[in-house]
């Protein structure tokens, strides 16, 4: 049941983070061989947003420009494209506005791959299997996840760990 690709049981987090860090939403749950796409699309945060439940800001113009846009959430390649969800162009030799789009897409990401690499190495339990019953798992990480926004509500962010995580998120 949480048996996953690589062998091993797991259970998987998916977590929208703001711009310091913080999980403004998770979702804890998806288990074993499931790619990121289809956690979300089974997740409660999905069917609040395509019901239009979730109170998000307004479209709002572009810096310096008469452009109206839409807020959105970022994914990578696993996930659906959606009105409310940007994920790169897939392939290869993509013409140059397209790999311009998606580097630029990477870079923005990597705020939350960034919340994910603090999580993993302030938090080392999740680095490592979990040897509890599997009835706790879930509560374990969600409470994990509040210890780190309390941790940086209190005492912020450190650059030198956000350059460690980064690395380990890539390396």
């Amino acid at each position: 049941m949480f048996f996953n690709y690589k062998k091993i049981f797991s259970v998987i987090l998916q977590g929208v983070s703001d711009a310091n860090y913080r999980f403004i939403n998770i979702d804890v749950g998806g288990y074993g061989k499931q790619s990121d796409g289809g956690p979300f699309q089974a997740s409660e945060f999905y069917r609040a947003l395509t019901d239009g439940k979730i109170n998000l800001p307004k479209h709002s113009f572009l810096p310096q420009t008469n452009v109206v846009a839409p807020y959105v959430l970022i994914g990578d390649e696993a996930y659906p494209l959606l009105p409310f969800v940007l994920k790169p162009y897939s392939g290869t030799n993509l013409p140059l506005d397209k790999e311009c789009f998606n580097k630029r897409l990477s870079r923005a990401r990597k705020t939350a791959e960034c919340a994910f690499g603090l999580l993993t190495s302030k938090w080392r339990v999740l680095a490592k299997g979990i040897e509890t019953r599997v009835d706790m798992v879930d509560s374990i990480v969600k409470c994990v996840c509040i210890l780190h926004n309390t941790v940086i509500d209190k005492d912020g962010f450190q650059q030198n760990l956000t350059e460690v995580s980064v690395r380990s998120v890539f390396w």
